[in-house]
């Protein structure tokens, strides 16, 4: 097998949940443009991502999803199979995050952000795998974090969520892999999406500290997972399994970081009763 051959998914067929904007998006794009035939998955509206991939020469379906529930996540499934055959990969993208100090956060915000995070992931690997296990082959890469390993703080649902898709990863890989089915992960630091801006808006003070804290200075455009997944996705990686890949710009190296005056202001507030 020559080196293009290795990244060629010509022929696959990916699932892609968060499939409608940022790194989803990316995600989508660049696994059409590989040569796979992609199910978009999304609350969102998936018309525009949809329009881009046929309109370059690529195979798609939209799918509306929420992958909190599993009637709709065994139809992304079903309606994947029937228009196109099978599942070959699958990629657990969405993914929310709500900035609360511990003692703010309410049941239904850790609800939240724990059943799209991880139940999510848990649902449509259960989904796709089946398929996958059936035919003895197939690849899984799930959207986790550096949260996976790394606290931030104000973010204890996120950072619970990623860790757990982490270990699910390593779960199943241990699980599946006697059966031709890779689960990897990918891990990727602070990411230019409309989920950071969010969070930034109004601390601008905030995004250029965490900046000045990035070996290769800057965050990450959603393009710049798309390789990293599709070497996970592809023949490339076919000896790899259990994998947390880290698309960081050096981040992790260097940790902790500017999130710890954070922490201390918000618990002085909380203390205080403000």
């Amino acid at each position: 097998m020559n080196s293009k051959e290795l990244f060629d998914l010509s022929g696959q067929v990916a699932i892609v949940t968060g499939a409608a904007r940022g790194l989803g998006r990316a995600l989508a794009v660049g696994l059409a443009a590989a040569g796979a035939k992609v199910a978009l998955a999304d609350v969102l509206d998936l018309s525009h991502i949809l329009a881009q991939i046929e309109d370059a020469g690529g195979e798609a379906i939209a799918v509306p999803t929420d992958v909190r529930d599993r009637a709709q996540v065994t139809r992304l499934v079903a309606e994947t199979m029937e228009r196109f055959g099978t599942v070959d990969i699958l990629v657990n993208n969405a993914g929310i995050n709500l900035i609360r100090p511990t003692l703010e956060t309410s049941e239904e915000d850790w609800d939240l952000v724990l059943d799209v995070n991880l139940k999510g992931v848990f649902l449509c690997c259960q989904a796709a795998g089946r398929v996958m296990l059936e035919k003895g082959a197939g690849a899984i890469v799930n959207v986790g974090s550096i949260n996976s390993e790394f606290v931030f703080p104000n973010s204890a649902a996120y950072n619970v969520s990623k860790a757990g898709v982490l270990l699910l990863t390593k779960t199943l890989a241990y699980e599946w892999g006697p059966h031709g089915v890779r689960v990897n992960a990918v891990c990727p630091g602070f990411m230019d999406t409309p989920m950071l801006a969010e969070i930034q808006r109004g601390r601008e003070g905030l995004a250029e500290a965490r900046r000045e804290l990035i070996p290769l200075r800057r965050f990450a455009a959603p393009e710049d997972l798309v390789g990293a997944v599709i070497f996970l996705a592809s023949p490339a990686a076919s000896y790899i399994t259990g994998h947390a890949l880290y698309v960081d710009g050096g981040w992790t190296l260097g940790w902790p970081g500017v999130e710890r005056v954070d922490l201390e202001e918000d618990l002085k507030r909380l203390l205080r009763g403000g």
